[in-house]
């Protein structure tokens, strides 16, 4: 789940696993973009340790 939420006045964006979500993940312009900048790395880090454990 996705929503918008504020913060101090500024915008945030804020990431939920579910409704309930008791911690949500939320982050405003400027990590936003910082991700932005380095998404391919982000996805190359899921990808390197997204291995089934044995």
């Amino acid at each position: 789940m996705v929503e918008r939420g504020e913060f101090k006045g500024k915008p945030v964006l804020i990431l939920k696993r579910s409704e309930d979500e008791r911690y949500p993940f939320s982050f405003g312009l400027s990590k936003a973009r910082l991700i932005l900048e380095h998404i391919e790395d982000i996805k190359k880090f899921v990808e390197d340790n997204n291995k089934p454990s044995a």
